[in-house]
């Protein structure tokens, strides 16, 4: 008897414990089961932060950095000229026939204009480098692309200067220019350049490369076109100096010299000083000012 009463009591405040717990794994199973319902119906339910509009700031400061066509190995330099002659214009001479009959009217017989373009630091760097391949990057009139085919020729160095301009100007360029006639939407801009080139006598030294400075600058890696001295004078804001800068400094041979125009030029909060500062610091150069222009060089 006294067994029976002891148990009976035990027995029963299991079965009280027992309930709740049974209630409580029941409440579990219906949660997981309603969280596997959500996730099979929105498989990103459990991964809420996966979609994102914008990059993490520390991949967009890696991407700033990247410019990664590889460049091929450098052809000699007396290749160059018919590298691009072959490559652009079928082999044969931009300069040949010009100007046009229906392209002669609109021309002055020498419109050389440029800002910068014949500074001391032209003689300087060609008098150090001797180059047998120049790079200008914006050449607008061919003021300053004229000036170094002078310097060249003066001391006696066959070199070929490559002028990369899409020669479209910029918006309101007519209203500034009024002699520089625009036909049909299209500015004469590259007719009088190669109208200026042509009256000095220098089709054999400058040739021209019509098409943006950055999609330019990428094939010239890729044809293994390399340069001892690369002037970077195109578009005044940050982003262009920038893109203009990386992608060209990739074209330049050991004991070359790159350097450009606008340093002190206001425009973009002073982009081009911006880029060409930020440039240095990242590959451990030194800025040279020289009047307006900027010249990077080793410490």
């Amino acid at each position: 008897m006294k067994h029976n009463m002891i148990t009976e009591p035990a027995t029963t405040a299991t079965r009280k414990l027992a309930k709740p717990a049974v209630y409580f794994l029941i409440l579990l199973l219906s949660y997981y089961l309603g969280y596997l319902s959500a996730l099979i119906k929105n498989p990103s339910y459990d991964h809420p932060t996966t979609t994102k509009v914008n990059p993490p700031p520390q991949a967009a400061d890696v991407d700033h950095y990247q410019f990664q066509t590889q460049c091929a190995e450098p052809i000699p330099p007396e290749l160059v000229r018919q590298t691009i002659l072959t490559r652009i214009f079928n082999g044969s001479s931009p300069y040949d026939g010009f100007p046009q009959p229906h392209i002669e009217p609109f021309l002055r017989q020498k419109r050389i204009k440029g800002w910068g373009s014949t500074g001391l630091v032209f003689k300087n760097l060609i008098q150090k480098v001797k180059p047998k391949t120049i790079i200008e990057i914006g050449t607008f009139l061919g003021a300053s692309a004229i000036h170094m085919a002078e310097l060249t020729s003066q001391l006696g160095l066959q070199t070929q200067i490559l002028c990369l301009d899409d020669f479209r100007g910029w918006p309101g360029l007519p209203g500034q220019f009024r002699d520089i006639k625009m036909i049909n939407g299209d500015t004469m801009l590259l007719y009088q350049f190669m109208q200026n080139v042509v009256h000095v006598n220098a089709t054999e030294n400058i040739i021209f490369l019509p098409f943006s400075t950055g999609s330019t600058l990428e094939r010239l890696c890729e044809w293994g076109v390399l340069a001892d001295l690369i002037e970077v004078d195109a578009g005044h804001d940050f982003h262009s100096a920038w893109s203009d800068i990386n992608r060209a400094y990739k074209l330049l041979r050991p004991g070359g010299v790159i350097f450009g125009h606008d340093y002190f030029t206001v425009a973009d909060n002073r982009g081009v000083r911006r880029a060409v500062n930020m440039f240095a610091r990242v590959n451990g150069l030194r800025v040279k000012a020289d009047g307006q222009h900027w010249v990077l060089d080793s410490f």
